[in-house]
Parts: C-alpha cells; sequence; structure tokens
C-alpha cells in the first residue's frame, strides 16, 4: 500500500480529536507502546468475553496500527528535540563571542564618536535594550552605523572587518536563536501529533482494560493483564518503601 494512501485516513482522525481531548503521556513512551502491543496479544483468549461484554473487536484489531503510528509521531518528535538540544549547545558556545564583540564594538564608538553628539545618541539606543533578540539586532545596528561611518573608527584603528563580522554573526545568531526557540514551543506540529496519536492509542487501550476487568472480574488472573505493568510496578516500590519507613523516618 502507497505511505501516503495509508497515512491520510490516520492524519483526518488523529485531526479530528477534540482539543480538550489530547493527553500529554504519564509514562515513557516505548514503555506504553510495548504495553499497547502485549494487551493487543492478551486479548486473542478473550475474545468471547469482550464481544459478549459489548466490546467492538475491531478496536482490538486496531491496535498495533494505532501503536506503530505512535512510534513515528514519537520518532519525529525526539528528532525535533535532540535539533533543539544541538541549537542550544551551539548557541551556549556561540553566543559569549558575540556578546563580547558587540560590547567591544560599542565601547569603541563610544570613545570615537564621543565628540559627535547626534551619533553618540544612536550609540546609546543601540544599548539601551537587554535580552539574546536584542543582542542580535545590536550587532546589525552597529554594523550600519559603522559602515555609514568609517573615520572616527579608522582613527582609532578599529579593524572595519569586524564590522562585516558583526553582521554576519548578527544573521547565523538570529537563525541559531530562531531553532531554539521555534523548538521549543508547545505547539510544535511534532509534539502535537505526538500527543494526538498517543491520545488515540490511550483512548482505545482504556476502553479495552475496562471492558477486560468487567468482563474478566471472576477471573483474577486474566483480569490481571488489562491493568498497566509500569503502574503496577511503581505501585509496589512504592508500598515497599511505605512498609519500610518506620514513623520517626516518616516525619
Amino acid at each position: 500500500m502507497d505511505a501516503n494512501t495509508d497515512q491520510s485516513p490516520t492524519t483526518t482522525i488523529l485531526d479530528t480529536l477534540p482539543a480538550d481531548s489530547i493527553r500529554v503521556p504519564n509514562m515513557p513512551i516505548h514503555t506504553f507502546i510495548q504495553e499497547a502491543e502485549d494487551l493487543h496479544h492478551w486479548c486473542q483468549k478473550d475474545k468471547e468475553a469482550l464481544t459478549g461484554a459489548g466490546l467492538n473487536w475491531s478496536i482490538i484489531d486496531d491496535l498495533p496500527h494505532r501503536a506503530r503510528l505512535l512510534r513515528e509521531a514519537e520518532s519525529h518528535w525526539f528528532r525535533e528535540r535532540f535539533s533543539r538540544e544541538e541549537a542550544e549547545k551551539e548557541w551556549n558556545q556561540s553566543s559569549p563571542r558575540a556578546y563580547e564583540l558587540r560590547d567591544r564594538l560599542l565601547r569603541a564608538m563610544r570613545y570615537a564618536f564621543r565628540n559627535d553628539a547626534a551619533i553618540l545618541k544612536r550609540v546609546s539606543q543601540i544599548t539601551a535594550g537587554t535580552g539574546h533578540a536584542d543582542m542580535i539586532q545590536d550587532l546589525n545596528d552597529i554594523a550600519h552605523l559603522g559602515r555609514d561611518n568609517p573615520a572616527p573608527l579608522q582613527a582609532i584603528n578599529l579593524d572595519l572587518a569586524e564590522l562585516d563580522l558583526a553582521a554576519t554573526l548578527a544573521q547565523e545568531m538570529g537563525s541559531l536563536l530562531a531553532r531554539v526557540h521555534g523548538d521549543r514551543m508547545e505547539n510544535s506540529s511534532a509534539k502535537i501529533r505526538r500527543d494526538r496519536a498517543y491520545t488515540w492509542l490511550k483512548l482505545a487501550v482504556e476502553e479495552i482494560r475496562a471492558c477486560g476487568q468487567y468482563a474478566l472480574f471472576n477471573n483474577a488472573e486474566r483480569r490481571n493483564g488489562y491493568t498497566s505493568q509500569y503502574f503496577r510496578s511503581r505501585r509496589a516500590v512504592s508500598d515497599d518503601a511505605g512498609s519500610n519507613t518506620t514513623p520517626e523516618a516518616a516525619l
């Protein structure tokens, strides 16, 4: 089957999920996907009991597809997060140099233009703001101001090539900061799709588990398969920790 044909109906389903129904994962995604796939296998022996309790068997047949979709969506979101982390690392390495260049050029300009009130006022305006975005704009403004008024800068032996460097850094750092900020946003399309894919699988898992716990109420061994192993394990650890806590330690 063509990949685009396979994805189109799924995309429509995910896009139609109500915004207020979207869940945020409360356990590791890989663990949740594995539990969903394990649930699909576990259900096979209970088909008669589950369908007898009103469960539409198609939702069980659909579990592998939903799990596969979530795995792909998580991979896309992981790559985006990794890209953000790489951008942040690069920013942390490069930004000190950009700040140092800005401060050094502003200091040179305040000295070079000390007898020109009009230009000195423009230098003061450049120094007014704060923050990373402001620093990037400062570099670009400095480059323009210096290129328009080179003589006083040459008089103090400033290398005018640094103005070109300031303009170049402004472009590079602007793009880098956009990567850091853009990938950090909660409305990232990759994150939205991951959360929607998670919700779609979660809804199926919850419906199947609820039916299994009802239909197999009198069969503890089978009923146990319709709960989350992840949260059972966490509760067990919590219970063990609590049982080993003395009243004094609890205080």
